[in-house]
């Protein structure tokens, strides 16, 4: 994964592929305080779809800007980055292994 300054505007946009025209998807405040954007993980399942498709450029800065915020609501908790990784299915494998590494740079401070 590079090392991206991304904003939530950003993600708010990709993520407003999976919603109605006329529809948003608003960020809600966790009990933490933080601030996520919704649906990521929807977005994010459909992105998978796509880069699987073959769809690359666009497609890969949505799957990227979607990590931070998979992380923070626990996705990868639920299933970690090495299961992300594991078998054939390549969207699945790229996102897995930009998680690991978010996370192996958060460990290291």
């Amino acid at each position: 994964m590079k090392t991206t300054d991304f904003d939530s505007r950003d993600l708010a946009q990709a993520n407003h592929r999976i919603v109605a025209e006329g529809e948003s998807l608003p960020s809600v405040r966790l009990k933490d305080g933080s601030r996520v954007q919704t649906g990521t993980v929807g977005a994010m399942l459909q992105n998978v779809v796509r880069y699987n498709a073959g769809e690359r450029g666009e497609v890969e800065r949505e799957l990227e800007l979607a990590v931070p915020t998979l992380i923070k609501v626990g996705l990868f908790d639920l299933f970690t980055p090495e299961e992300w990784i594991a078998g054939d299915n390549p969207g699945r494998r790229l996102l897995g292994e930009w998680a690991l590494q978010a996370l192996q740079r958060a460990e290291q401070g």
